[in-house]
């Protein structure tokens, strides 16, 4: 496992707890050796993240669409910067560049882009792992949902599981590492969606 990702907030959330999470992750994907690749942006707990991972002598790999870079978001003291030219495609490098994914607090994108990657690991486009760093309680609500909707069918058991949850990056990176994916059917190739 060479790279992780992490998808977050462009703010910084209205608790310090968030920002010290965001801290926390880039210090300790820094310091595992290895590289971070997320959204590419200098602001919110995006920037945070980043400088963390810098700062504690990582790599930083940002995926940036030409729309945001415009708007003088880009990050630019990062390893790498792409700059490509839609969210779809942002999503797709990601995704194509890591090997493992972690959901910092944020808002709707940050849900969008986790939720599509346990997405596409639950028809078995991949086999990485994925997780929520659970910063001061902030995914309990959804975490209890995703729980519901196992219990209530729409959700196999072994597919809920897939969501690795902690509230320490170091444990959540260490969980992704002893990490066995469900052995699911390919119900479909990725190409075709």
């Amino acid at each position: 496992m060479k790279s992780i990702c992490v998808f977050c907030g462009s703010s910084m959330g209205g608790r310090p707890d968030y920002r010290a999470a965001a801290e926390q992750a880039g210090q300790a994907i820094a310091r595992s050796g290895r590289r971070l690749v997320y959204g590419g942006a200098k602001v919110g707990l995006m920037g945070v993240v980043a400088d963390a991972a810098l700062a504690a002598g990582g790599e930083v790999v940002g995926v940036l669409p030409v729309s945001l870079q415009e708007k003088e978001l880009a990050h630019e003291g990062l390893t790498e910067l792409h700059v490509v030219r839609s969210m779809h495609e942002r999503k797709a490098m990601m995704a194509d560049l890591s090997d493992g994914f972690i959901a910092l607090p944020g808002g709707a994108g940050t849900l969008e882009e986790i939720f599509e990657i346990w997405t596409w690991g639950q028809l078995g486009y991949h086999r990485k792992p994925c997780g929520f760093l659970n910063a001061a309680g902030y995914y309990d609500g959804l975490l209890s949902f995703l729980d519901l909707q196992r219990d209530e069918q729409f959700v196999r058991p072994e597919m809920r599981a897939m969501v690795l949850v902690d509230t320490d990056a170091g444990a959540l990176l260490d969980a992704f590492a002893a990490y066995q994916p469900p052995s699911t059917p390919k119900w479909i190739e990725r190409s075709q969606t």
